[in-house]
């Protein structure tokens, strides 16, 4: 699964010793989307090799390819979502929609305009029957 979006938080590094012995290392990101309503993602990235090669700063632009999993501990259920992949996103190319110009137009990049009925009505209380407002 794939998320886009911009780093808002990245959390301390934390760091501990495995059952074996073994050193790790993660570090958890919070990545705001750009939808409609964004959403926030905390994933984490473990290993500290990962994490150095990930280098992530707050204020970045990402793709970031994710993995979800759930585990079960005294009854309970935890979700851990683990990015694999980390994508730097380009935004000086901005993504807007352009219509084919032929070569007699001297306008290279011509959006149509916005119609009014085009655009989605987002009111969805219902309709009062008493009109309260003095104008």
């Amino acid at each position: 699964m794939e998320i886009t979006g911009k780093i808002i938080v990245a959390l301390p590094l934390q760091s501990g010793i495995s059952k074996n012995g073994n050193e790790w290392k993660k570090q958890e990101y919070v990545l705001e989307t750009h939808d409609q309503y964004p959403k926030k993602i905390c994933f984490q990235i473990f290993g500290a090799d990962r994490i150095n090669q990930a280098a992530i700063l707050p204020g970045e632009e990402l793709k970031v390819s994710i993995d979800i999993d759930s585990h079960e501990y005294q009854g309970r259920w935890f979700n851990s979502i683990s990015a694999w992949k980390v994508e730097r996103v380009d935004t000086s190319q901005t993504s807007v929609p352009t219509t084919p110009v032929s070569a007699e137009t001297t306008s290279m990049n011509t959006v149509p305009p916005l119609s009014p009925q085009a655009t989605p009505n987002t009111d969805f209380a219902p309709p009062s029957p008493v009109d309260d407002l003095p104008f």
